[in-house]
């Protein structure tokens, strides 16, 4: 091979190299812009989740560390390259209870352990505005679980859930 042809294909790949690096840095560029509007997406969602719900212990974990203050005041949020004013939250009289409450209190009531399904289609009876899904009953209750408040037990390939009663002294 020639020197000229050595030199010919060695510039091929600086030239080559640089486009490749020059795409590399635009793109980038594109995902920058990209996270930082999916940033303030989720954040304005957060918001509307704790305005919508009333209170923070019913936002999912994620959500709540990045939650601000809610009664600190008036707040504005950056959407879409401009500053929007978020409403502060007015203050509800009487929240509406939390499913886990709900399913503890169906628990509660009843002396034998009961499935997911059963407690799902009680608590829809009885308050016909919650319709949770079957997934949110089913994690809710194993969250109870994880918190001592509830016990599993598993008949076959049923699992049925009983309320921890406080040992009386």
């Amino acid at each position: 091979m020639s020197s000229q042809s050595a030199a010919t294909i060695r510039s091929r790949y600086v030239e080559q190299a640089a486009s490749d690096l020059e795409d590399n840095r635009r793109r980038q560029e594109q995902l920058t812009e990209e996270l930082r509007v999916l940033q303030q997406e989720e954040s304005l969602l957060t918001d509307i989740l704790s305005l919508t719900q009333g209170f923070a212990p019913s936002l999912p974990e994620q959500a709540r560390e990045r939650e601000p203050d809610v009664g600190t005041g008036r707040r504005t949020r950056a959407v879409g390259g401009q500053r929007a004013r978020v409403v502060k939250p007015a203050k509800r009289k009487s929240p509406s209870p939390l499913v886990s409450d709900l399913l503890a209190g169906l628990l509660d009531a009843s002396s034998e352990p009961r499935a997911a399904k059963d407690l799902r289609a009680e608590l829809m009876a009885k308050h016909p505005e919650r319709s949770p899904t079957p997934q949110v009953v089913r994690n809710t209750l194993e969250s109870l679980v994880a918190k001592g408040r509830l016990r599993r037990h598993k008949e076959e390939r049923s699992v049925l859930y009983t309320l921890v009663r406080p040992q009386q002294p």
